[in-house]
């Protein structure tokens, strides 16, 4: 029978794994931001250049494909990690997180817009184009391990509890204390 119980330990990993995937992606956004030259300022939610700089137009859509591209691969990996039949439920946080994070900043796209959707302005198929095309992949991967490993809905429920609140801390504690990182 596989391990699908939410323990101690599996809240703790999924509050990592929440943690690690919000901030590989900002961090992935800065590390691009900076291989350009640019002084570059990484807080908990966001990243952007120190007031002066400017980025070229094509420096500027690098940097924000950065952080989904990371996130993508990390979710891939995760589900390819998954897909065997040997389950282990410390990576499946890994791919859930990735997941609702990017549906959220797809969601996020009506108040203001962002990477998949800035992006998809950019390329000139509509704002929502590309982060519901992301969203829709990375909905396939979670229904596709899901399915694969019979996770019942208290698991995924208590799952989405633990993701979306410390997200929102994140996302909170960035829009009122501007913890800045980097």
């Amino acid at each position: 029978m596989k391990n699908k119980n939410t323990t101690a330990g599996y809240f703790l990993v999924t509050i990592i794994a929440t943690i690690f995937t919000a901030l590989i992606h900002e961090f992935a956004h800065w590390i691009v931001s900076e291989s350009f030259g640019y002084d570059t300022i990484m807080t908990l939610n966001r990243v952007s250049t120190t007031s002066g700089e400017h980025p070229s137009e094509l420096h500027r859509y690098l940097t924000t494909a950065a952080g989904p591209l990371i996130t993508l691969i990390q979710a891939t990996l995760a589900f390819w990690l998954l897909k065997s039949d040997k389950w282990n439920k410390y990576i499946y946080p890994f791919l859930f997180s990735a997941f609702y994070m990017r549906l959220l900043a797809g969601i996020m796209n009506v108040i203001n817009i962002n990477d998949e959707g800035r992006i998809s302005a950019f390329l000139q198929i509509g704002t929502y184009t590309l982060p519901a095309i992301v969203s829709g992949y990375l909905f396939y991967l979670v229904y596709k391990i899901s399915k694969k490993h019979h996770l019942n809905w208290k698991f995924q429920l208590i799952t989405t509890f633990i993701v979306m609140v410390v997200s929102s801390i994140m996302i909170l504690s960035d829009q009122f204390f501007d913890i800045r990182l980097l």
